[in-house]
């Protein structure tokens, strides 16, 4: 018996590393406690066994102990297994019907966006705060498309009165077209004045120039610079993308980007009405 226990205390000092001298120190400390109360009891002990079966005691915590500090580390905690980020492919399969999509709630995000914003926002937001805009006449402001047509009739298009009001109240605006007589001229601008573009004093008679040739537009666009063009001509778009800061092409049928300053739209109103067209 003493012979298989001699082992186990060496192989508790090896393991126990560096605590082995406290463990040896609470061993006689606890020897000794119990020799000194057996010799206080009224009958006698046998001191040499007590002091063996003290020891015997001593060493079963011991082990005890040493064997729940030798098993700890291996007890770790388990860490909780992450679960891996649904694919793109198992999230479109899994979807409900009915379900928005990222689309939607992006679309819905938008539509309450621009609810919010007020034309004068809107305006300030699509023009990047530049401060002086030229415009053509014809398909953009007038219904008429040809200065033969104006020759007869001048008609402003009435859903972009407000737009073209509140771009004049923050920016230099320039209105421009090609007519063929002064006859034209003259019904032009009393059309303007009729639908009340003038009233506010925002736009002025003065800045509504007229020449007999596309080239005269062209002309004067170069000599204003503003920081903004807006024009039906995909031609003139073209040729003054290299000194204009932005364009805006007018057209009813989607075209191609002309270069990356230039943006396109069906009409004015209509550029100025969502903020996606950018």
């Amino acid at each position: 018996m003493a012979s298989a226990s001699a082992p186990a205390p060496a192989a508790v000092a090896g393991a126990g590393g560096g605590k082995d001298d406290e463990l040896a120190d609470l061993v006689r400390r606890l020897v000794d406690a119990v020799a000194l109360y057996a010799d206080r009891l009224p009958f006698d002990l046998d001191r040499q066994k007590l002091r063996s079966l003290t020891t015997l005691a001593a060493i079963s915590v011991t082990l005890l102990f040493a064997w729940k500090m030798l098993r700890a580390p291996q007890e770790q905690p388990r860490r909780p297994r992450r679960r891996a980020a649904p694919s793109s492919s198992n999230t479109s399969s899994r979807s409900r019907p009915g379900a928005l999509t990222a689309t939607d709630v992006c679309s819905s995000a938008d539509s309450r966006a621009h609810e919010a914003l007020t034309l004068e926002q809107l305006v300030r937001h699509k023009l990047s705060e530049g401060r002086r805009v030229t415009c053509r006449l014809l398909g953009v402001i007038l219904e008429e498309t040809t200065p033969e047509e104006l020759q007869n009739h001048v008609t402003v298009r009435t859903s972009v009165v407000d737009v073209l009001l509140e771009i004049a109240k923050f920016c230099d605006v320039y209105l421009m077209e090609r007519v063929i007589d002064d006859e034209s001229e003259e019904k032009v601008l009393s059309a303007l004045s009729e639908a009340g573009l003038f009233a506010s004093g925002a736009l002025i008679k003065d800045k509504v120039l007229f020449c007999s040739t596309e080239n005269g537009r062209t002309s004067f666009v170069r000599q204003l610079e503003p920081d903004w063009h807006i024009d039906t001509s995909p031609e003139i778009v073209h040729q003054l993308a290299r000194f204009i800061k932005y364009q805006l092409h007018i057209s009813p049928q989607r075209q191609e980007r002309i270069a990356s300053n230039v943006f396109s739209s069906p009409s004015l109103e209509q550029y100025f009405g969502g903020l996606d067209q950018r």
